[in-house]
């Protein structure tokens, strides 16, 4: 089992979701969130003050998945979130000890979807 977490603008969304559907991933999780990467933020002048540390809002989109599942879901997120353009986002893959299911208590790969 794995565990995906991938950090996307927030316009690329319905792309995603798409591409998630197209691979019969549907069990998916989205939270707002700020940050920066290279590009920094965005600097913002008002009345002369020029911010330069400005975060810039991303969405974090998290799914769990069996690991036939992985690669399609890791292409279908990059197919869907990329503009070829700097900011597109990262995408965090990392190990899923257990997971469990609340409603029937069922565990393991099953629990999962």
């Amino acid at each position: 089992m794995k565990y995906i977490i991938a950090i996307i603008q927030p316009d690329r969304l319905d792309e995603v979701m798409a591409a998630l559907e197209e691979e019969d991933i549907n069990l998916i999780t989205v939270s707002d969130v700020m940050g920066r990467g290279r590009q920094k933020g965005v600097a913002e002048v008002y009345r002369s003050y020029v911010d330069r540390n400005r975060l810039l809002r991303k969405l974090k989109v998290e799914i769990a998945v069996n690991d036939e599942f992985l690669w399609p879901a890791v292409d279908a997120i990059t197919r869907g979130a990329r503009t070829g353009h700097i900011g597109d986002g990262k995408i965090f893959v990392f190990d899923l000890e257990e997971c469990l299911r609340i409603r029937t208590g069922e565990s393991g790969c099953g629990a999962i979807g």
